[in-house]
């Protein structure tokens, strides 16, 4: 009988990427980095196990949004009281918070469980071109 192939967790010996964001479409790149955050690149894919690598997304702040979304594009933040819910266009998040329009798209890629939010700590968004990371010798992704 044969035995299935189960992936082993690489641990600390986890690769290391670095994507640029500047003029790239949100959708587009949020789709490369949940891929390589869940391993689905490699062919050792096993939805079970977290073999997904570390990415570093440097300027943020400058992706790019397709048509009207930068008006029209809704971001909905709610703090658990009445009255709490506080909503605000991607213009509003990108002036203040860039990083988190990435890590929204991505995370809306990724399954809802256990395995997803530890591949988010995996995910570093810089919103300039400079990264505090250079010590891990990431590979940058061309795209």
């Amino acid at each position: 009988m044969q035995k299935s192939y189960r992936a082993p967790n690489p641990g600390a010996n986890r690769a290391w990427f670095v994507v640029d964001a500047k003029d790239r479409p949100l959708g587009r790149l949020a789709v490369v980095i949940a891929n390589k955050l869940r391993a689905k690149d490699l062919p050792t894919f096993d939805p079970s196990v977290d073999a997904g690598a570390f990415v570093i997304v440097v300027n943020a702040a400058q992706v790019k949004l397709t048509g009207r979304k930068e008006e029209q594009k809704l971001y909905h933040r709610y703090s658990g009281y009445r009255n709490g819910l506080k909503t605000f266009t991607a213009a509003v998040m990108r002036a203040s918070h860039p990083d988190r329009m990435i890590k929204e798209a991505v995370w809306g890629m990724l399954p809802k469980n256990n395995i997803a939010r530890k591949m988010m700590t995996r995910l570093k968004v810089f919103a300039g071109a400079e990264h505090t990371h250079a010590a891990q010798k990431p590979v940058e992704i061309k795209l």
